[in-house]
């Protein structure tokens, strides 16, 4: 039951551990600035409604700090399950030294969102409270970049690096990698705010991708670039929901002027059809890059 024929622990027992105890650290240590954070606003707003709560555990800066620690002990966690039970160096998994792939990522995941928001701005499926050239900058725009570098380390070092490696490791089938790797990404984000059905399988086409620039660059850094600003650019540039979260962005967006299908509606770029053709677009770009390897 718990190991294969070759007297190894079934990957997907390793795999369990490792999301339960990522899991298990995240909660631990962003909890009590959760707590912290709902028990100061109480103090300010004495009517604090179930409404109010989330939106304090949504953006609020210490909830984002709180969260933040959450997704640094979740790494530390699986860095320790990396060593002690794969018993394999942090290299292995796809952390090698920095890449020019972290920029090309940083530019891809960039300009596909740029796109989206053009064509949606010109296609008159969008409207904007703010012009482009009154960006409103503020504390978030900061906080939410440091965030988001987080949360793409945080992902791609546990979808990709440490999934797809022990998949790969007990023998499985690229293709099995690929599809059970992103099966979890997407399974992963089913419990997230307004969730549509084309923004879950957007996510796992987004998660093959991932999976993708990690197989063909074996490193971590092009995936992790593009996850950054592919969620960056959304909810804290252009100020579209990022999975369903409240945005904060340098500009206002009303995407109720427009088609659910193209604009993903409140759970944002990814819910659309937009997104579907970006990120087929994605793989076609990669596969250009990582050609002459």
């Amino acid at each position: 039951m718990f190991k294969n024929k070759l007297g190894k622990v079934r990957s997907g027992w390793i795999i369990l551990l490792a999301l339960l105890a990522t899991t298990i650290a995240q909660l631990l240590l962003s909890a009590p600035g959760m707590i912290i954070a709902i028990i100061i606003e109480s103090q300010i707003h004495p009517n604090l409604s179930d409404e109010m709560i989330d939106q304090v555990l949504d953006g609020s800066p210490l909830s984002l700090l709180a969260q933040g620690l959450g997704l640094i002990g979740g790494i530390a966690v699986l860095c320790l399950l990396w060593k002690f039970v794969n018993k394999k160096r942090i290299s292995e998994m796809g952390f090698k030294r920095l890449s020019p792939d972290f920029i090309i990522g940083l530019g891809l995941g960039a300009l596909s969102i740029v796109i989206i928001f053009f064509i949606l701005l010109f296609t008159q499926n969008i409207e904007m409270a703010n012009s482009l050239g009154s960006p409103d900058f503020s504390t978030y725009t900061i906080l939410y970049l440091l965030f988001f570098i987080l949360v793409g380390f945080s992902e791609e070092l546990t979808f990709r690096g440490y999934i797809m490696s022990t998949l790969t490791d007990n023998g499985n089938s690229k293709l099995v990698v690929y599809i059970v790797s992103s099966l979890i990404f997407g399974i992963a984000h089913l419990l997230n705010p307004n969730v549509a059905a084309l923004g879950i399988i957007n996510i796992f086409l987004v998660g093959l991708l991932f999976a993708y620039m990690y197989d063909k660059t074996k490193s971590l850094w092009m995936p992790i670039g593009y996850h950054i600003t592919w969620n960056y650019f959304q909810g804290n540039v252009f100020g579209f929901p990022v999975s369903g979260t409240t945005p904060y962005g340098l500009y206002g967006i009303d995407v109720s002027v427009g088609n659910d299908w193209l604009t993903g509606g409140s759970f944002g770029l990814e819910g659309g059809f937009l997104a579907t053709i970006m990120i087929i677009i994605g793989f076609i770009v990669t596969k250009l890059f990582t050609m002459k390897r």
